[in-house]
């Protein structure tokens, strides 16, 4: 793997019908966000060729939006990361590392926030942006990182919905 990218989900419905988390929908403002950072990442030249998904609704649907900026991405939903912690989060990226260049994970905060920060800070990112991403990790948020032979991320770019003319809140 030469790349990661970890994206929150777009926006949910406060409640799902059934009144189980894990079936929360998009709201409609999620569904366009989620295509429109799928759009940004396409741009900027960050393509996934393999997708690791938590299995809850929002973040499928988070990946279904965001996929058609992409061809040829292979999917794995996966129900372990369903508001999975960062251990749990790092030993699925590192079952696929030698499976795909670039992995792109979609999950929840906080282990997807608290994950994008450990990785700054283990990589000597600059204190700002390790404070700019401490803040805050909107829905709708991609924090893409490059990974060395050694395993070591490198930060290499924060993508927010809001600043592509998006919604993305907490």
């Amino acid at each position: 793997m030469d790349r990661l990218i970890l994206f929150r989900h777009a926006k949910a419905e406060r409640t799902a019908p059934s009144g189980d988390d894990h079936d929360r929908s998009l709201t409609e403002r999620g569904r366009e966000d989620a295509r429109l950072m799928g759009q940004v990442l396409a741009d900027a030249g960050v393509k996934p060729d393999l997708a690791l998904v938590s299995d809850a609704q929002r973040t499928r649907q988070t990946w279904t939006e965001a996929a058609r900026a992409f061809d040829g991405v292979a999917l794995r939903l996966e129900s372990r990361l369903y508001n999975a912690g960062t251990q749990a989060l790092r030993a699925a990226v590192e079952e696929v590392e030698d499976q795909a260049a670039t992995v792109v994970l979609v999950g929840h905060n906080p282990g997807i926030h608290s994950l994008a920060v450990e990785l700054l800070v283990e990589g000597g990112a600059a204190p700002s942006t390790i404070e700019k991403l401490r803040s805050k990790f909107p829905t709708a948020t991609a924090a893409v990182f490059t990974v060395d032979a050694a395993g070591r991320a490198a930060y290499d770019g924060l993508y927010l919905a809001k600043d592509h003319g998006g919604g993305g809140e907490e």
